[in-house]
Protein backbone atom coordinates (compact mmCIF):
# COMPACT_ATOMS: atom_id res chain seq x y z
CA UNK A 1 0.00 0.00 0.00
CA UNK A 2 2.72 2.43 1.02
CA UNK A 3 4.68 1.86 -2.19
CA UNK A 4 1.62 2.20 -4.42
CA UNK A 5 0.41 5.38 -2.76
CA UNK A 6 3.89 6.90 -2.78
CA UNK A 7 4.13 6.13 -6.49
CA UNK A 8 0.80 7.90 -6.96
CA UNK A 9 2.11 11.09 -5.36
CA UNK A 10 0.10 10.86 -2.12
CA UNK A 11 1.56 12.89 0.76
CA UNK A 12 3.62 10.88 3.24
CA UNK A 13 1.49 11.82 6.26
CA UNK A 14 -1.69 10.75 4.42
CA UNK A 15 0.03 7.45 3.61
CA UNK A 16 0.98 7.01 7.28
CA UNK A 17 -2.66 7.52 8.28
CA UNK A 18 -3.85 5.12 5.56
CA UNK A 19 -1.46 2.38 6.69
CA UNK A 20 -2.59 2.74 10.31
CA UNK A 21 -6.24 2.73 9.24
CA UNK A 22 -5.72 -0.40 7.11
CA UNK A 23 -4.05 -2.11 10.07
CA UNK A 24 -6.97 -1.25 12.36
CA UNK A 25 -9.53 -2.43 9.79
CA UNK A 26 -7.72 -5.73 9.21
CA UNK A 27 -7.38 -6.31 12.96
CA UNK A 28 -11.09 -5.70 13.45
CA UNK A 29 -12.01 -8.01 10.55
CA UNK A 30 -9.84 -10.80 11.94
CA UNK A 31 -11.11 -10.35 15.49
CA UNK A 32 -14.82 -9.69 14.94
CA UNK A 33 -15.73 -10.84 11.43
CA UNK A 34 -16.19 -14.23 9.85
CA UNK A 35 -13.98 -15.18 6.93
CA UNK A 36 -15.24 -14.69 3.40
CA UNK A 37 -16.66 -17.69 1.60
CA UNK A 38 -17.88 -20.94 3.10
CA UNK A 39 -15.22 -21.46 5.77
CA UNK A 40 -16.66 -21.22 9.28
CA UNK A 41 -13.31 -20.35 10.80
CA UNK A 42 -9.60 -20.43 10.21
CA UNK A 43 -8.92 -20.81 6.51
CA UNK A 44 -11.15 -18.01 5.20
CA UNK A 45 -10.03 -14.71 3.83
CA UNK A 46 -10.67 -11.02 4.27
CA UNK A 47 -10.30 -8.60 1.38
CA UNK A 48 -8.48 -5.26 1.52
CA UNK A 49 -8.57 -2.58 -1.17
CA UNK A 50 -7.44 1.01 -1.55
CA UNK A 51 -7.66 3.57 -4.30
CA UNK A 52 -7.60 7.23 -5.13
CA UNK A 53 -10.92 7.81 -6.87
CA UNK A 54 -11.44 10.30 -9.76
CA UNK A 55 -12.35 13.04 -7.25
CA UNK A 56 -8.96 12.59 -5.56
CA UNK A 57 -10.29 10.89 -2.41
CA UNK A 58 -8.13 8.18 -0.84
CA UNK A 59 -10.46 5.31 0.07
CA UNK A 60 -9.49 2.21 2.05
CA UNK A 61 -11.85 -0.77 2.42
CA UNK A 62 -11.76 -4.09 4.24
CA UNK A 63 -14.38 -6.77 3.61
CA UNK A 64 -15.12 -9.83 5.75
CA UNK A 65 -17.94 -12.34 6.10
CA UNK A 66 -19.80 -10.29 8.69
CA UNK A 67 -20.00 -10.77 12.41
CA UNK A 68 -22.47 -10.91 15.28
CA UNK A 69 -22.50 -7.10 15.68
CA UNK A 70 -22.20 -4.03 13.46
CA UNK A 71 -18.91 -2.11 13.55
CA UNK A 72 -19.28 0.85 15.92
CA UNK A 73 -16.87 2.93 17.99
CA UNK A 74 -16.53 1.68 21.56
CA UNK A 75 -15.93 3.49 24.82
CA UNK A 76 -13.17 1.40 26.38
CA UNK A 77 -11.94 1.89 29.92
CA UNK A 78 -8.55 3.49 30.46
CA UNK A 79 -7.04 0.09 31.24
CA UNK A 80 -8.72 -1.81 28.39
CA UNK A 81 -6.38 -3.63 26.01
CA UNK A 82 -8.48 -2.86 22.95
CA UNK A 83 -11.60 -1.18 21.64
CA UNK A 84 -9.99 1.99 20.30
CA UNK A 85 -9.62 1.09 16.62
CA UNK A 86 -12.70 2.80 15.22
CA UNK A 87 -12.09 5.81 17.46
CA UNK A 88 -8.61 6.09 15.96
CA UNK A 89 -10.10 5.81 12.47
CA UNK A 90 -12.70 8.47 13.29
CA UNK A 91 -9.96 10.82 14.48
CA UNK A 92 -7.72 10.31 11.44
CA UNK A 93 -10.20 9.99 8.58
CA UNK A 94 -12.53 12.38 6.81
CA UNK A 95 -15.38 9.81 6.91
CA UNK A 96 -16.11 6.11 7.30
CA UNK A 97 -19.04 3.73 7.19
CA UNK A 98 -20.27 0.19 6.72
CA UNK A 99 -21.71 -1.43 3.60
CA UNK A 100 -23.50 -4.80 3.56
CA UNK A 101 -24.07 -6.92 0.51
CA UNK A 102 -26.57 -9.65 -0.30
CA UNK A 103 -24.06 -12.48 0.32
CA UNK A 104 -23.60 -11.39 3.94
CA UNK A 105 -20.27 -9.71 3.33
CA UNK A 106 -19.56 -6.56 5.32
CA UNK A 107 -17.24 -3.83 4.07
CA UNK A 108 -15.93 -1.07 6.29
CA UNK A 109 -14.88 1.84 4.07
CA UNK A 110 -12.84 4.85 5.06
CA UNK A 111 -12.22 8.10 3.22
CA UNK A 112 -8.73 8.77 4.55
CA UNK A 113 -8.48 12.15 2.89
CA UNK A 114 -11.00 13.99 0.73
CA UNK A 115 -8.50 15.32 -1.80
CA UNK A 116 -4.97 13.95 -1.97
CA UNK A 117 -4.21 16.46 -4.73
CA UNK A 118 -4.99 19.39 -2.40
CA UNK A 119 -1.78 21.21 -1.37
CA UNK A 120 -2.92 20.87 2.26
CA UNK A 121 -3.32 17.10 1.95
CA UNK A 122 -1.29 15.51 4.65
CA UNK A 123 -1.77 18.24 7.21
CA UNK A 124 -3.51 17.00 10.32
CA UNK A 125 -6.97 18.23 11.03
CA UNK A 126 -6.95 21.04 13.57
CA UNK A 127 -9.38 19.24 15.86
CA UNK A 128 -7.28 16.08 16.11
CA UNK A 129 -4.13 17.17 17.87
CA UNK A 130 -2.74 20.42 19.10
CA UNK A 131 0.81 21.11 20.19
CA UNK A 132 0.88 22.65 23.63
CA UNK A 133 4.02 24.57 24.56
CA UNK A 134 5.01 25.53 28.08
CA UNK A 135 5.83 29.19 28.65
CA UNK A 136 9.49 30.14 28.60
CA UNK A 137 11.07 29.88 32.06
CA UNK A 138 12.03 33.56 31.87
CA UNK A 139 8.34 34.47 31.69
CA UNK A 140 7.29 32.57 34.84
CA UNK A 141 6.94 35.05 37.72
CA UNK A 142 9.08 34.38 40.79
CA UNK A 143 11.68 32.31 38.96
CA UNK A 144 14.80 34.37 38.55
CA UNK A 145 17.69 32.00 37.99
CA UNK A 146 20.11 34.86 37.38
CA UNK A 147 20.10 35.66 41.12
CA UNK A 148 21.38 32.18 41.90
CA UNK A 149 24.54 32.80 39.88
CA UNK A 150 25.38 36.23 41.40
CA UNK A 151 27.36 34.62 44.24
CA UNK A 152 29.48 32.55 41.84
CA UNK A 153 31.65 35.45 40.60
Amino acid sequence: MRTQLRGGGVAESVIDDAVLILSELLSNACKHGRPLGDALSGDGDVRAAWRVDPAGRLIVEVTDGGGPTRPAPATPSVTAHGGRGLNIITALADDWGVRDDIRGEVTVWVIVHGDVHDPDAGHRRDDFATRVAAPAVSRIPGLDFADAFDDMD
